[in-house]
């Protein structure tokens, strides 16, 4: 077992952070403050080639493993989470497509998202039923040659901003029950029908743009669904693996950057006269957190090698988005302590940090349902 990084793989890694570093911490407070973004960042990422680092040469992309998508979500998240997530998240939804998508729609829509032309934007939870894939209310009926789209979705990336939107859709209403009845359809976001509000408020990732979308009898035609009719939950899972994934990558680069808070105000704060990292209490707590972030780090490195073998194991996927996303929380929350009360104030970046890291506990999975799914193979659940 080799655990060490290709030439290629370091050169990928230094690129991606010396990017984000030129980039990102001059702009990443006011991005926070007014919840805005600059598109030209996103368009200059795609450029240098490190949005959908995972599409094929085929439609335009580098055809690079899912690793190396998570080595770049990394070193953008150790720089500034809000603004990794605002150029990353332009491409969620691209793994259906990629995985299950007819040539058509991939050439309808990979090559314009690694130019850096348009986003795309995933439409699963709903308002109050949120994750509850098995109980979607927003139908797809068909009718004639098209698609008749009705409901709601919420928390849905890009929503206001992207050229398409897959949606996950209950395309048997009428049945009682079965895992058959649910397919993605690719919406065109200026079909007539279509409505997107953006969310404002959020605690976290302000720069990063999600929406609450509305579907009022949107008619697509019957080539827009992804895949097979039946085939959503299936996708689903595929989809979710890789997401989960990709949340891995951005929990350890924000555990990162918020030891890297730590480990710098804590050697020039001074305490009774001495820098408050002289205290071995103040190196326990650096101590541990370097120790999680690795054991996070090689979690994440072993099932995203996995999955680039051809070797998924969504349990795995699912103990490493757990335990990646409580590593991030507690860095975060040991480096806002250690701050005192300068963590409080936003002129600091760890607060925003500590609000950052709740998210990854939150969304794609709540940690208590990732350890749900993490025990299912030892026969306890």
């Amino acid at each position: 077992m080799d655990f060490s990084l290709s030439a290629e793989q370091k050169d990928i890694i230094k690129a991606a952070r010396e990017f984000a570093q030129g980039e990102f911490p001059d702009v990443a407070r006011d991005f926070d403050r007014d919840e805005t973004f600059d598109e030209n960042i996103w368009k200059e990422a795609c450029e240098l080639g490190f949005v959908g680092i995972f599409v094929p040469e085929r439609y335009d992309g580098a055809e690079y493993g899912f690793f190396e998508h998570c080595l770049v979500t990394e070193e953008f998240w150790a720089v500034e989470p809000g603004i990794g997530q605002a150029i990353l998240s332009t491409t969620l939804g691209a793994e259906i497509i990629s995985l299950f998508g007819s040539d058509e729609q991939k050439r309808l829509v990979l090559p314009r998202l690694v130019a850096g032309k348009e986003a795309v934007g995933v439409a699963i939870a709903e308002p109050g039923g949120d994750w509850d894939v098995a109980a979607a209310k927003t139908t797809a009926i068909k009718d004639g040659e098209n698609w008749l789209i009705n409901g709601s979705k919420t928390f849905v990336p890009n929503g206001a901003s992207a050229r398409f939107v897959l949606v996950y859709c209950d395309l048997l209403p009428d049945r009682v029950q079965g895992d058959g009845r649910y397919g993605f359809i690719l919406v065109p976001t200026d079909s007539e029908g279509y409505s997107a509000e953006k969310i404002h408020g959020k605690m976290g990732l302000r720069a990063a743009h999600t929406s609450t979308v509305n579907f009022n009898g949107v008619r697509v035609p019957l080539k827009n669904l992804v895949g097979k009719e039946g085939e959503g939950v299936r996708q689903l899972g595929s989809y979710l693996d890789r997401l989960r994934l990709t949340m891995c990558a951005q929990a350890v680069g924000l555990s990162r950057a918020a030891l890297k808070e730590m480990i710098q105000h804590t050697a020039g704060r001074h305490i009774f006269g001495v820098p408050l990292n002289s205290f071995q209490v103040t190196q326990f707590k650096i101590a541990n957190m370097a120790v999680r972030i690795k054991a996070a780090k090689n979690l994440y490195y072993e099932a995203a090698w996995g999955m680039d073998q051809g070797r998924t194991d969504s349990n795995l996927i699912a103990m490493a988005k757990q335990f990646c996303a409580e590593t991030a929380v507690y860095c975060a929350d040991e480096a806002l302590q250690a701050h005192g009360g300068y963590g409080y104030i936003d002129e600091y970046k760890v607060q925003r940090l500590y609000r950052d890291a709740k998210a990854l506990d939150i969304m794609e999975g709540a940690k208590e349902m990732e350890l749900i799914s993490g025990v299912m193979d030892l026969g306890v659940a």
